[in-house]
């Protein structure tokens, strides 16, 4: 039986895998949906926020499709909802 953080830790390594990022935050928003009917058939939800440079020059939905890409086969029995934040390194606040 995979746990919730099985979960977590699977999202990560695939999207490390494909899009090499330079941060990467997981949230498993999950308890907060129980009840609610994707929910019910073991889907998570979660919110990502991911900054890697294969994101650069595309837009919103190119980022997204990337993502989705790289975690294809989790959806919808192991991922119900993601919520992302996807940005280019020179996209981030801290940057000089």
């Amino acid at each position: 039986m995979n746990t919730d953080g099985d979960r977590v830790a699977r999202i990560r390594a695939r999207l490390k895998e494909a899009l090499a990022p330079v941060e990467i935050e997981i949230e498993d928003d999950s308890a907060r949906h129980a009840g609610h009917a994707g929910a019910r058939g073991g889907g998570g939800h979660f919110n990502l926020r991911i900054v890697s440079a294969r994101f650069a020059g595309l837009s919103p939905v190119e980022r997204h499709r990337l993502v989705y890409q790289a975690l294809a086969d989790m959806m919808p029995a192991e991922i119900h909802a993601l919520a992302i934040d996807a940005r280019a390194p020179a996209e981030t606040a801290h940057q000089p």
